[in-house]
This record gives C-alpha cells, structure tokens and sequence, in this order.
C-alpha cells in the first residue's frame, strides 16, 4: 500500500498537478494539506471518476486538510482542538489502519498569538498520539508538521535560526512525539542523508538554488513501522510550472 503526503498550497490551483501525480505514481492513499477551499468547492468528480474515496475537511481561503483514498474511509475525528476554527486535523481508520493527517501551525511570527497556538495545538495532538498508543492501537500520522526536526533537515540552520520552525520549543515537541515510541519514516530508510527537502520557499530562487527544508513527515506506531518498506520524498512536482512550494512524501508499507 503506497500512501503518500502533500501540502498542495491551494487544490484549486494544484489540482492538474495532484491529478497527474496520482495518475503517474497510481499512488493508493493521498494526505493534502492546505486546501485553501470549503469542501463544496473541492474538486471531488475528478477524484471520484479516478475511483477514490474522499474525506474533507475545509475552511475558506485558508488551512484544510483532505484524505483521498483506493479504499473506504471511516472518519473518526476533523478536530484535535475543541472547537477549533482552523481546519488542520483527520483522524480516520482505512484498511483497519487508524491513520492521521496533519497540517499543524506555522507559528511565525513567534511574537504573536500564532507561536502559543502552533505550542498549544501540537500539544494536544501529542496528548492524542499518545492515547492511541497506550491503547495498542497501530496508526500513521503523515502531514506538514511545521518543524524542521535536526540541521541536516534544512540547508542552513543559521539562515532559519528563530524561526517558529526551528526553535527550541518546536524541537522538544518533535522529540515528545518520538518518544511516545514513534518512528520518523524517513530516517528509518535514509538515517543520514542531508539533502532530504520538501518544502522550498518560492523567494530567493530557493528552488534552483535547492534552498530546502524537510518538515513533511511520516510517523509510524511500532506496528506499522515493521511493515514500513520505502519512504522517499518525489521532488518532481517542485519542479512544475506553478508548483506547490511543497513536494510529495511516500511511504509503502
């Protein structure tokens, strides 16, 4: 089963590139991120004539985050905050997988509201992950995580430094996440790779330049990591014309 992850930056705008990439890589499970769209207006026919299943939860003009599926989907939860206005968060079970898709807060600038809430929000999805855990349950999240987890993550940490990507705080939540006894797929399969990106900034020529950092991830349950087979980021829509900032990540397992 190959499930992949993508911050899409607009479905409206990348939907031929999210089509063609499902068509060429027959990829069985899509998490997009930031659908900037209501779910009315999401482009669900072109989906469905494709035979996925679909499960959205969006928010107008910002956030929202969609599951595309080869197999049924059973939506457990759309919310992490009670609540909470910003659509970021699926909690869903498929093929008797609970699996999670995330698109957690920036936080920049941190000397706003944003960075509290980016702190507040990512707590509480720990405190989930954490119960499913303790329950035995086997599960995936997978998503734009909004941390650059280490320096090989990024092409220069100086150039990042106090940023709410790479602060302290957002590194201790990383590490509290693995601890629970969680697995980052990447690094299962590349340990020590350094140039290892999915997100490049549309400024500074960061894309030609291959300015990246990585901070869409995989995190695997100790279950579904023995079943874990590949992951690998597919840089090749980066390089299309009006390309999403961010790049697929895949798993097989």
């Amino acid at each position: 089963m190959k499930i992949a992850s993508w911050n899409v930056n607009s479905i409206k705008a990348r939907k031929d590139h999210v089509l063609k990439w499902l068509d060429d890589t027959q990829t069985d499970i899509l998490f997009m991120q930031e659908l900037k769209g209501v779910e009315d207006n999401f482009p669900k026919s072109d989906f469905e004539d494709r035979e996925y299943h679909l499960t959205i939860n969006g928010q107008k003009t910002y956030n929202g985050v969609a599951i595309a599926s080869k197999y049924p989907i059973t939506v457990i939860s759309d919310e992490i905050l009670e609540g909470d206005e910003q659509a970021r968060f699926l909690d869903v079970e498929i093929n008797g997988i609970r699996m999670i898709n995330v698109y957690c807060p920036n936080g920049n600038p941190v000397d706003s509201e944003k960075y509290p809430y980016k702190l507040n929000w990512t707590k509480k999805l720990i405190y989930h992950l954490n119960s499913l855990f303790q329950k035995q349950i086997p599960f995936l999240i997978g998503g734009d995580f909004n941390i650059i987890p280490m320096d090989i993550d990024c092409h220069d940490p100086q150039a990042w430094k106090g940023d709410a990507l790479f602060r302290q705080e957002s590194w201790d939540l990383w590490r509290t996440m693995k601890n629970i006894g969680l697995y980052d797929a990447y690094r299962m399969i590349h340990p020590y790779e350094a140039d290892c990106y999915s997100f490049w900034d549309y400024q500074a020529g960061a894309w030609p330049q291959n300015k990246g950092i990585r901070i869409d991830h995989f995190l695997l349950s100790p279950e579904i990591a023995d079943r874990l087979q590949d992951c690998h980021i597919d840089r090749t829509p980066r390089g299309w014309e009006k390309a999403s900032d961010h790049t697929p990540i895949i798993i097989e397992i």
